[in-house]
């Protein structure tokens, strides 16, 4: 009878280590998948970040392309302001 005995603690030990084997096992697998959703996660932000970015270039391109506008812009209404300077001149000279 103690040889029965032995045996079923022995059985009953080892399905206590297998159960905490297990629970550790499953306690493992969810961390992995936490980290594997984490890392998803990442490459999401990463990706939308990369998104934001070549918006954002497109925008200082455009920006620049329009400073440039405004630039010869600038450049065309300086030479009318001038050349109005220099038809007023002309016309007070023969005014007088």
């Amino acid at each position: 009878m103690a040889s029965s005995e032995t045996q079923s603690r022995f059985g009953q030990s080892v399905k206590g280590l297998l159960s905490d084997k297990v629970t550790s096992c499953s306690g493992d697998v969810i961390a992995l998948t936490r980290q594997v959703l984490k890392g998803s996660r990442s490459q999401e932000l990463l990706g939308q970040a990369a998104r934001n970015m070549v918006i954002q270039e497109d925008a200082i391109l455009h920006s620049e392309d329009s400073l440039r506008k405004m630039s010869i812009i600038t450049t065309h209404l300086q030479y009318h302001v001038e050349h109005s300077k220099n038809l007023q001149d002309q016309l007070r000279h023969l005014m007088k």
